[in-house]
């Protein structure tokens, strides 16, 4: 196996970790919102939204520290760090948990929900459990074993799913039953999570490195604020449309701006990948060349699988929103498609380089600079405008040209042009053959003139298009199972 198919084979581990992690998700908020009444759902929504605002400031970027410092140090050293950040993470843990207890009524008044005054105290040991789990996506990636990934979140999440539905589902229990259950296998959790985290260590005896908590701090501390620069800039978009549009254009708007998920997971996966690779290349010095092949080679595996997808759904959007939402939000779809041109931008990943060249600082002034122009604009577009479609393609548009500076920023520092950084002409090809067989496909399904519900017509279509896509793609130069060859390779002759 060549050093790029184990890389796309570490991605795509990591990705089925992800995937099942996210089909979890969706499973429990389907369960519990059926037999759960509107307040204590949304009651439990509120104390997620909450705790997962409150994760990015607590875990002051720790997790991420894995894939920097784990490369450039043997594993001896590797074992002691690791140990150490999740002692670390245990104490944040211990913080965030009593943070929780002691504001919980705060919090309630100023969310408005007397319920979350009692719902956030049972829930408040929670972080001290759950908190030093986490980092092992790091862990595992640098040593290059993401299939425990997949295991351990498939493992864990499907353990909270049953110890987080069952109680409300066959004892009737409400919300507080949900989250007692959560409470317990969060305490199995840790456990689990101790035992993966040794995995790499078996039989290794720990030396003492001589990373020292300041070093680490101030790599990290840089994400923890540009995560929040992050919030802010998505905060912007809700509050103009939600202040100066009203609640129906702001249900039009949350239920048609997201992205593909999958996009994410795919993009996720290969950072998470790339990472320890391009810290581990940085810190031993090596060329260039290298490294911006590597990176070229990444990016047009991501191209072939999501380039294609995204201009399918781009050219089905009403038909999607409609399947997902009911035809009363078909004006939904106007803002799925705005929201999905970022996905030709946000493959480009230039997070992982950036942060393995340990230039955080930027990486957070960028974001910085950008909540502050995403508030600012967004008043001036409010004014000239007085469009939640204006809104939504400033927000786009600013997102591009994140992608576009931080781009320049890295072909700098190698004293490269821009465009070397990016296989333009396989992009080019990848977007002419997906447009033409979208084209191809409408003809025939409209000359066929089929009796079809929509959910029946769009699956076809997407079977055809895939079909077409693979059978006619070396007509291109395109070889679209290069990137599941590796894994389906070992199994399946293709």
């Amino acid at each position: 196996m060549t050093k790029a198919q184990s890389n796309t084979t570490q991605a795509i581990w990591i990705g089925m970790g992800s995937i099942s992690t996210f089909a979890l998700a969706i499973i429990s908020a389907a369960i519990l919102s059926r037999y759960l009444s509107k307040i204590e759902y949304g009651t439990y929504r509120q104390i997620l939204y909450i705790y997962s605002s409150l994760l990015v400031i607590f875990t002051a970027g720790l997790p991420k520290v894995f894939s920097y410092f784990l490369p450039r140090y043997t594993k001896s050293k590797g074992k002691d760090i690791v140990w150490r950040v999740t002692r670390v993470l245990f104490l944040l843990g211990l913080i965030f948990s009593t943070f929780l207890f002691l504001l919980s009524d705060f919090i309630a008044d100023v969310l408005n929900n007397p319920e979350l005054k009692v719902g956030l105290k049972y829930f408040s040991p929670i972080p001290m459990f759950l908190l030093p789990t986490l980092g092992i996506e790091g862990i595992f990636s640098t040593y290059k074993q993401t299939i425990h990934i997949a295991i351990y979140n498939t493992i864990s999440r499907f353990m909270m799913l049953l110890f987080i539905v069952l109680p409300v589902v066959i004892f009737d229990g409400s919300y507080l039953d949900a989250i007692k259950g959560w409470l317990i296998v969060s305490i199995i959790t840790l456990f689990i999570a101790f035992y993966f985290k040794s995995i790499p260590f078996k039989g290794i005896n720990k030396e003492s490195s001589d990373l020292s908590y300041k070093e680490i701090l101030k790599y990290s501390f840089p994400l923890v604020l540009a995560s929040l620069a992050g919030m802010a800039i998505k905060a912007a978009d809700q509050f103009y449309i939600s202040k100066y549009f009203g609640p129906e254009v702001f249900a039009e708007f949350a239920n048609g701006f997201i992205e593909l998920p999958f996009v994410g997971m795919v993009t996720g996966a290969t950072s998470m990948i790339l990472m320890p690779i391009f810290s581990k290349l940085i810190h031993d010095k090596s060329s260039t060349q290298n490294i911006i092949s590597l990176w070229r080679n990444a990016l047009l595996k991501s191209v072939y699988i999501i380039y294609p997808m995204v201009l399918f759904f781009i050219s089905h959007a009403k038909e999607v929103v409609s399947i997902l939402y009911s035809a009363s939000y078909k004006d939904s779809a106007i803002y799925f498609q705005i929201a999905m041109v970022l996905n030709f931008f946000n493959i480009i990943l230039f997070a992982p380089l950036l942060l393995a060249m340990g230039k955080t600082k930027f990486y957070f002034t960028l974001h910085a600079i950008l909540a502050i122009a995403t508030w600012c604009l967004g008043y001036i577009i409010i004014g000239v405008f007085n469009s939640p479609i204006a809104i939504a393609i400033l927000s786009v548009s600013l997102a591009i040209i994140k992608v576009i500076i931080f781009m320049k920023y890295i072909a700098n520092i190698f004293e490269i042009a821009l465009l070397d950084l990016v296989p333009i002409r396989m992009i080019v090809s990848v977007v002419m053959h997906s447009l033409l067989l979208l084209w191809i496909i409408n003809l025939l399904i409209n000359y066929a003139e089929l009796d079809l519900s929509v959910v029946i017509k769009l699956l076809l279509e997407a079977i055809l298009y895939s079909i077409l896509l693979i059978g006619t793609g070396k007509a291109f130069r395109i070889d679209y199972l290069n990137v599941v060859r590796p894994v389906l390779g070992k199994y399946i002759k293709i």
